[in-house]
């Protein structure tokens, strides 16, 4: 790992090893660039509070740890009237793990206010398989008319778990999804949901934004 950008301190991972910049030498969101997607080096990049957001024309992941961190405890979801209709609605059917390739590749598909193109392309997709063949990887699905209509995936890394993307084709499939997860974070004491960056969707849920040090304090405390 050397020195690529001195100002803002981003560093040019090492194809021989799996090391990460730690928080005293990080400066930017973007940390990292480099590397490849190694199931343990992914686990490493997650363990210290990294994870890849997209590739670059030139072939290069670019991994970043915001320094405003968007998170969220299990068990303070808000859960508006709305939804709670769509939760207690007997149509939804969720279920966990059944189908995380459709999961991943329908957040790949659906369009996002203010993004041209996803960041999970193929090369992203057969990561997180890998990942989750290896059990640190999961989905949540929610199901209409046997249709999978909605669904979220992302890491369990110790008692943390760490969201990656999310889908809706149907009003609140992905919320309903996502009070699904609390609900079994919060029955299998699993302390925070990383949310990573701020957005409306996820500020509506509850989730808020904490700093950078303070994750990698709630993170060192749960891993």
């Amino acid at each position: 790992m050397k020195l690529l950008d001195k100002k803002n301190k981003i560093y040019l991972l090492d194809d021989n090893n799996f090391d990460f910049p730690t928080l005293d030498i990080m400066k930017d969101d973007l940390v990292a660039v480099g590397g490849d997607f190694h199931p343990q080096r992914l686990l490493n990049a997650y363990e210290n509070g990294i994870f890849p957001w997209y590739i670059d024309d030139y072939n290069y992941i670019h991994w970043f740890s915001p320094q405003k961190r968007m998170v969220l405890k299990p068990d303070e979801m808000k859960v508006s009237k709305s939804l709670k209709k769509s939760i207690l609605n007997k149509s939804f059917i969720v279920k966990s793990n059944e189908n995380f390739e459709a999961v991943i590749r329908a957040c790949a598909e659906i369009k996002r206010k203010h993004e041209d193109s996803t960041w999970i392309n193929e090369d992203f997709i057969q990561a997180y398989k890998n990942l989750h063949h290896l059990d640190i990887a999961f989905s949540i699905e929610c199901y209409l008319n046997d249709e999978l209509v909605g669904g979220l995936y992302g890491l369990l890394i110790g008692n943390i778990f760490c969201g990656e993307s999310m889908f809706s084709k149907v009003t609140d499939a992905s919320k309903v999804a996502f009070y699904h997860l609390c609900q079994q974070a919060t029955q299998n004491d699993i302390k925070l949901i990383d949310c990573q960056v701020y957005n409306d969707h996820l500020a509506s849920l509850g989730a808020y934004e904490i700093s950078r040090e303070k994750y990698f304090e709630i993170l060192n405390e749960n891993i």
